[in-house]
């Protein structure tokens, strides 16, 4: 059987990761090469033969270095493949039941948000309470349950609908110890819940051990817990964005509770969009998909960035925000605008980092890389992430010094980096990183020009390109850039900065012209797909990639476990 269980550690301990239900943890730190490699197997790295000392079963170096490369990864450490002390004492951390690498797909697209493949087939639900915390009110407990599946039916055409008997698609009960399911709870602290997937039922179980609070720092807050189990019985997985709901640990009570847009874009894949109004605040109303809508406010951010709208690099950071770099300056951008108060020094905001920046990304470890002439700086957040700056040569082998751009590409979750007519993917679990096949020319993307100035893929799930005063939408269905009317390239002044008295289309020679009406349309962003990427950079031949080669409908109709995204990757190399 397999089930969703969370073990939410404290920020502190990020390292919490999903492993197999069915395995008794073992208090025991792990200090010896055959406690590891029971630990990798146990929990999905290894083959289960290696479980059993007495079996006789030879591991090889290769895969050994591999498993624990991918646990590294996993976890967010140091990707050495070296079973080293930190990497023990990670394994040695208490820790939940569900395999760490579940079913098959682990090698194909990585999506930030995860689904695990099973969904509910109606979207009218009904819950019951039938066991209740026993330090809680009764009717507070109702209302934070409530509350909490809110946060989905908020941007989904879900409903759920309490019912004090059953039958009922949810179940929730509170419980100690060993419960009836197998998996016990192991008391205050450590593991606080676990909820099953819809093709398991979806119930969700809570440790009545813990300290459950409502609307109190104190304590373990129940409503945030419990909106978060309730994502797993809905289908959702882990997610390795930090900021996400859907992400494995407990970050604490938060006051003003947002549901990050990953969240979003998880539940709808799912479930669709809310339809009929809604789905753009309450609970949650972190996420507004760019919609049809009118020409965006206009206003003049800043002289120079209107009149000179080349840039240097543009990122997304760890929560969700958007910078544009441009010399020793960087602005911040909202949905269709440059935010107010900027421009801002780059030596204030990022503290030891120079300006005119060649690249930047942020990583799935939710650590922001800039990269500038040979070199390139490591940040968390706003401080240096260790002893910055190093050599491109040694942390990012294969890749080329004097960079035009680079971006992590939705496609596959893989690193790109651009410069002059060439690019170059990086994959950090790999040895080489690079493969001898690369670089491979820009035009392979097509309708991309040559020596870009910055890349990205925004929020909305699309990929960006810019160069000089345009910038180019790209499509990952169709591997070319997006057909659109107005067309691309468009205009970055008008469209991204929200600049005054400028033009929003250019013309077939690539002169910008003024707008035939006053309120320009932006397109609709297409419907969320569950699909897989082509996993190349070329083009591939025929209709089959634009269908998906069926993979909508394999998704859709298919109950098959995904992997778990990929808990904070790290880039130390």
């Amino acid at each position: 059987m397999h089930r969703s269980r969370i073990h939410w550690l404290w920020p502190a301990a990020v390292a919490l990761l999903v492993v197999a239900p069915w395995t008794p943890i073992s208090a025991t730190p792990v200090q010896t090469t055959s406690q590891a490699e029971l630990y990798l197997s146990q929990f999905g790295y290894l083959s289960a033969k290696f479980r059993n000392p007495t079996s006789g079963s030879l591991l090889e170096k290769d895969t050994w270095e591999k498993a624990i490369m991918e646990f590294q990864s996993f976890a967010g450490l140091n990707v050495t493949g070296e079973l080293d002390g930190d990497t023990m004492e990670l394994m040695s951390l208490p820790r939940c039941g569900v395999r760490d690498k579940v079913g098959f797909g682990s090698d194909s697209r990585s999506k930030r948000y995860a689904l695990q493949g099973s969904r509910w087939k109606v979207k009218a639900l009904t819950y019951r309470i039938s066991k209740y915390p026993s330090r809680l009110d009764r009717n507070e407990v109702d209302k934070e349950i409530a509350k909490a599946f809110s946060v989905w039916s908020e941007y989904t055409d879900l409903s759920f609908t309490a019912k004090k008997s059953a039958p009922v698609h949810i179940d929730i009960r509170f419980e100690v110890n060993e419960h009836g399911d197998g998996d016990p709870f192991d008391g205050p602290g450590g593991t606080l819940a676990h909820a099953y997937f819809p093709v398991y039922g979806g119930d969700a179980h809570f440790d009545d051990a813990e300290f459950w609070t409502i609307g109190k720092s104190r304590g373990t807050n129940l409503f945030q817990v419990a909106a978060h189990e309730f994502g797993h019985s809905l289908g959702l997985s882990h997610s390795d964005v930090r900021s996400a709901l859907m992400a494995p640990f407990y970050r604490g009570y938060d006051p003003v509770f947002r549901l990050d847009s990953d969240d979003v874009q998880g539940i709808q894949a799912l479930y669709g969009r809310k339809t009929g109004g809604g789905g753009a605040g309450g609970a949650g109303g972190g996420f507004n998909p760019p919609r049809t809508t009118s020409r965006p406010v206009q206003r003049d951010p800043d002289s120079e960035l209107c009149s000179s709208p080349k840039i240097d690099a543009m990122f997304n950071t760890a929560d969700g925000s958007t910078y544009a770099f441009k010399g020793d300056n960087y602005y911040k951008l909202t949905e269709n605008a440059v935010a107010e108060g900027y421009p801002k020094k780059i030596a204030e905001g990022w503290p030891g980092l120079p300006g005119n920046i060649d690249a930047a990304f942020t990583y799935k470890n939710g650590k922001t890389y800039f990269f500038q002439g040979t070199k390139y700086w490591r940040y968390s957040g706003r401080q240096v992430d260790g002893d910055y700056p190093k050599e491109i040569s040694e942390g990012f082998t294969g890749i080329p010094d004097h960079l035009d751009a680079a971006l992590v590409w939705g496609g596959n979750g893989k690193i790109y980096f651009y410069k002059g007519s060439k690019f170059w993917r990086f994959d950090p679990l790999k040895r080489p990183p690079v493969k001898s096949t690369y670089p491979k020319p820009i035009s392979n993307w097509e309708g991309l020009p040559n020596n870009i100035d910055a890349a990205l893929q925004y929020t909305n799930g699309y990929t960006y390109f810019f160069k000089d005063d345009k910038y180019y939408r790209f499509n990952d269905r169709t591997f070319s850039i997006d057909q659109s009317d107005p067309p691309f390239p468009r205009p970055v002044a008008h469209w991204w900065y929200g600049c005054k008295n400028t033009p929003s289309t250019f013309d077939t020679l690539g002169n910008v012209k003024a707008s035939k009406n006053e309120e320009v349309q932006h397109d609709n962003v297409a419907d969320d797909l569950i699909l897989d990427a082509a996993g190349t950079d070329e083009r591939p031949a025929g209709d089959d990639y634009n269908r998906g080669s069926g993979a909508s409908s394999i998704w859709t109709n298919v109950s098959i476990i995904l992997f778990s995204a990929l808990l904070g990757l790290a880039l130390n190399f």
